[in-house]
């Protein structure tokens, strides 16, 4: 999918629903292995802000702050669903969860980056940028 292509998306019960234009088009998926993300395991990939727009059920989004409160992580307040978050690292981009896209699915990419989010580049100086901690492979054994 090419990043100029806009995609709609939405929850699990259809309350909050988006259209989103992606940066990198799908060919960026990842995952984060902060305390949070561990937790969530969504795959996501990247907005810029100006590009993702709610379309419906604002009012139904609630937010999550932890640790230093600068991410912003959104979820639906009726289903639980989290459907995107302001990055702490680049205030100017979103991470948007895959699964809430309209025909896409986190099990599409065989192979899924994981992104160093214990050790957050703003948090040590000393190790510029997201370091990968692993892969996840959703290839079936042969």
């Amino acid at each position: 999918m090419s990043a100029s292509e806009p995609m709609n998306g939405a929850c699990h019960c259809g309350t909050v629903r988006f259209t989103v234009t992606l940066a990198e088009g799908l060919d960026q998926p990842r995952r984060c292995d902060c305390s949070f993300c561990r937790m969530r395991g969504a795959v996501v990939v990247s907005a810029r802000r100006e590009d993702f727009t709610i379309t419906a059920g604002e009012d139904a989004l609630a937010l999550y702050q932890f640790n230093t409160k600068q991410a912003e992580h959104f979820f639906c307040s009726r289903c639980g669903i989290y459907t995107h978050h302001r990055r702490r690292s680049n205030p100017d981009l979103f991470g948007v969860n895959v699964a809430c896209l309209e025909g896409v699915s986190p099990f599409d990419f065989p192979t899924v980056p994981v992104y160093d989010g214990i050790t957050h580049p703003g948090d040590r100086p000393d190790r510029p940028g997201y370091l990968i901690a692993g892969y996840l492979d959703y290839r079936p054994a042969e």
